[in-house]
C-alpha cells in the first residue's frame, strides 16, 4: 500500500473511533455521565476524559514535544478518569474534539516513519496512530456497554 493511501486509512479508522468517544456523551445528563457502574472509576464522561488525555500524551506531547506538566497532564493513567467538579458533558466532550483538532495537526506535520522516543524503545507515527486506534476502540466499547446500562435502567417501567 502506499503510503498516503495508508495513511489516509490510519487517519480514517482513528476519526471514527474519536466518533465513537465523542457520541460516548450523546443524550446523557451531567448525573448519567458521572455514574460509576462497575468498581474502577470508568464513567461515560471519565472515557472522554482520558481519551482526551490519550490524545494529548501521544500527539500533543511525544510528537509534538509539549511537556506533560505544560499540558497539564496527570501523573498517571489512573488520574486521567478522575473528574473535577468543573467537568461537564459539554466541557469534557469540547476538550476532546479541540484534542483531536491539534492531534490531527500535529500528525500531518511527520512522516509515518518518523520515530519518537519512548520508554520501551522508539516508536514512529504509524505506531502511535494503531496504538491510539486500538485504545480508543477499546474505551468506546467499554463506554459503549456502561450507556446501554444507563438507558436500560431509564425504560425500566
Amino acid at each position: 500500500m502506499e503510503t498516503t493511501a495508508e495513511r489516509a486509512v490510519l487517519e480514517g479508522m482513528l476519526d471514527t473511533q474519536r466518533e465513537q468517544i465523542a457520541a460516548l456523551l450523546e443524550g446523557l445528563d451531567e448525573t448519567a455521565a458521572r455514574a460509576r457502574l462497575v468498581p474502577s472509576l470508568t464513567t461515560p464522561l471519565g472515557l472522554v476524559k482520558h481519551a482526551t488525555f490519550v490524545e494529548k500524551v501521544w500527539f500533543h506531547s511525544r510528537v509534538a514535544g509539549v511537556p506533560r506538566a505544560e499540558l497539564g497532564l496527570p501523573d498517571t493513567v489512573d488520574e486521567s478518569f478522575v473528574l473535577a467538579p468543573t467537568d461537564t458533558v459539554s466541557s469534557v466532550r469540547a476538550g476532546f474534539l479541540a484534542a483531536c483538532e491539534t492531534s490531527r495537526t500535529v500528525a500531518a506535520g511527520h512522516d509515518l516513519d518518523e520515530e519518537f522516543p519512548w520508554h520501551h524503545g522508539p516508536v514512529t507515527v504509524r505506531y502511535i496512530y494503531v496504538h491510539v486506534i486500538a485504545e480508543l476502540a477499546r474505551h468506546a466499547g467499554h463506554g459503549d456497554i456502561l450507556v446501554e446500562q444507563l438507558r436500560a435502567v431509564r425504560t425500566r417501567p
